[in-house]
């Protein structure tokens, strides 16, 4: 790997910007470093015979009102210039990324006050803030760093909280979160490692910016003060004889050229190097949608007990609603597949369970109960042990399940480190051991390793792995096998039932894999438009016309090729847009006309087996009758 950086590195060297904006750069750091060193007395000396002189043998340059070098004075004043623009550039990245992640760890009235701020402080002109800072810090080099430090902090502050939020979305953090990580320790561990490439390439590019920020306040007066002097106050010297010798102008405004230049076409060739990876809840009204699935079953060693789950976004014309009164129980041991098509609702029950959708979303619940302790009651302090070791997430992307920016065996580490209160190297020892038991080979070798080394296959076994390094009570395995070849699919669903059979764990296995589900698992749960329509037994025969639907479009070696293949017409509404009545109404050959009026309850129809269907349920048929004759 470091072979292969190493010979991108060459390979943008040898491109004419890369070379270019080596050689500016290397020429500005050796001015800064040795100019001061080698002709700080030739800048300084006075020569009353050659005052204000034009451009000489002796003086290449010319000279200024005292008769001193413009050309020494120029290369000395590399140092300063350089040195202000990088202190500059670091209090501002400092301050930005201060008031980007602030936003992630205080609470919501107080991010969207600072957001708020930045969003304000960065629609004013950067040199219109410079002067406002310069006023308040005052006239001078302290206070000229400061303004130009704070007046580029909002660009930064935007970055960092556009970079936050793209990576706070991805499966690793929510894992780390899950697994009870404190904001703080997520911000700099999780976080701040994942944008750091970005910032770094535009810090670059902002220090040529602060550059001539610095010339510009100088060169107004309100800068560097006497007896110092960078190119801006150079500039403003030389401008009073620029009809008498251009040079003296010319020069310092040719060097701020040339540097900021060699800043930016630095920051751009390591950003083609590296590449930039760009990446207190007010509930809603309880009764955001009314409950319309019966109570689920419930037994004294039920894991998991959902009763009229509801999980809704805000909208400006009220909320949206993707999830819509799911209820359903999981036992001890005991595996359920949740099955259905994009848009469903499977991945969003998941994660409703686990505690991981976040404002401005409202979850919602008569009973959310995990291991006999109510989710949505609980604290949150409190949550973060019980979850972080009885629980554990297995997500749809294995690419983004870990943080590429740690190694694999530290991260599964980190669980035991926070929640058993091993050492590091116990810890570390675990995490091995949880490698090998989940068949990676070589496991103490590859525990060394990062993500992107590791196989498709591999990071979910991985993954499975860091879920066991505590006693998990139930797996949500949320779309597992998803990208997999089937040989590698066929190890993972075994992994998963070993782990069942020998520690007794319940599992919720997640996927649009009808015929996975029902090889896998005891109980399936059909999902449709935010609702589970058939709860039944894996080798039960169905009832709902959408259940016996997507049967009917699984393919196995005893499917006609001959014969067209089974689809479902249409498309499932969007949450927004749920109809009246029975939402597979549109799309089922089986249809009546109470179908579109009345939405069917989800009742039982025999031991373990329960439907919603005004057709398929033999009790919602009588109901039916029953309400005929009474007319």
């Amino acid at each position: 790997m470091a072979n292969r950086r190493g010979a991108k590195w060459l390979a943008a060297l040898r491109t004419p910007v890369g070379a270019f904006s080596a050689t500016l750069l290397v020429l500005v750091v050796a001015l800064a470093v040795l100019a001061p060193i080698l002709w700080h007395d030739n800048a300084f000396a006075i020569d009353i015979e050659a005052i204000a002189q034009g451009p000489s043998a002796a003086h290449w340059l010319g000279t200024d009102d005292l008769g001193r070098d413009i050309l020494f004075r120029v290369l000395v004043a590399t140092r300063l210039s350089v040195l202000l623009a990088v202190f500059a550039t670091v209090i501002g990245v400092a301050t930005g990324l201060v008031l980007g992640t602030l936003p992630s760890l205080l609470p919501r009235p107080a991010a969207r006050l600072i957001t708020s701020a930045v969003n304000i402080a960065v629609a004013f002109p950067g040199l219109l803030l410079v002067l406002f800072f310069s006023v308040i810090f005052g006239v001078g080099t302290h206070g000229a760093v400061l303004a130009v430090g704070f007046a580029l902090a909002p660009a930064f502050a935007r970055l960092a909280q556009t970079l936050s939020a793209s990576v706070a979305g991805q499966d690793f953090v929510s894992a780390a979160r899950i697994s009870g990580v404190g904001r703080i320790r997520l911000l700099v561990r999780h976080i701040l490692p994942n944008i750091g490439e970005p910032l770094v390439v535009n810090a670059t590019i902002g220090a040529g910016a602060s550059l001539l920020a610095f010339a510009g306040l100088s060169f107004l007066g309100i800068g560097v003060q006497a007896p110092e002097y960078d190119w801006g106050r150079l500039l403003g010297e030389g401008l009073n004889g620029i009809y008498v010798n251009p040079a003296a102008a010319l020069a310092p405004g040719v060097a701020v050229v040339l540097a900021g230049l060699a800043f930016n076409l630095a920051g751009e060739t390591v950003a083609g190097v590296i590449g930039v990876r760009t990446g207190l809840r007010k509930l809603a009204p309880r009764t955001v949608v009314p409950a319309r699935e019966a109570v689920a079953e419930d037994r004294d060693d039920a894991v998991l007990v959902v009763e009229n789950l509801q999980v809704a976004f805000p909208r400006p014309a009220g909320w949206t609603v993707p999830v819509r009164g799911v209820s359903f129980t999981v036992h001890t041991g005991e595996a359920i597949g949740v099955v259905g098509e994009s848009g469903s609702g499977k991945s969003l029950t998941g994660l409703a369970v686990s505690r991981l959708v976040e404002a401005p979303a409202v979850v919602t619940a008569d009973r959310l109960d995990f291991v006999g302790r109510p989710l949505l009651t609980t604290p949150e302090r409190e949550l973060r042990g019980l979850l972080g070791t009885s629980l554990a997430m297995v997500f749809q992307d294995p690419m983004t399940s870990f943080n590429p920016t740690r190694r694999i065996g530290r991260q599964l580490a980190e669980v035991a480190e926070q929640h058993q209160g091993l050492p590091r190297a116990k810890a570390f020892e675990r995490a091995v051991g949880r490698l090998r038991a989940v068949r990676i080979p070589a496991a103490e070798r590859r525990a060394k390793q990062y993500p992107h080394e590791f196989s498709g296959g591999m990071r979910q076994r991985a993954m499975i792995g860091m879920g066991l390094m505590g006693d998990p009570r139930l797996i949500i395995a949320d779309e597992p096998t998803t990208a997999l070849d089937v040989t590698v699919q066929r190890q993972l669903l075994r992994l998963l039932a070993q782990t069942r059979s020998e520690r007794n764990t319940a599992i919720i296995l997640i996927s649009h894999d009808i015929a996975v589900v029902s090889q896998t698992c005891e109980r399936m749960l059909v999902m449709y438009a935010g609702r589970v329509v058939e709860d039944l037994p894996s080798a039960g025969t169905p009832k709902h016309p959408y259940t016996k639907a997507l049967l009917a479009a699984t393919l196995d070696l005893e499917t006609d090729r001959e014969a067209p293949l089974a689809v479902i017409p249409g498309r499932p509404p969007e949450p927004d847009r749920v109809p009246t009545g029975c939402a597979f109404a549109d799309r089922c050959p089986s249809v009546t006309d109470r179908c579109r009026l009345e939405d069917p309850v989800l009742e039982r129809v025999e031991p373990g087996h329960r439907v919603a269907c005004w057709e398929a349920s033999p009790l919602l048929a009588k109901e039916t009758v029953t309400a005929g004759g009474a007319e």
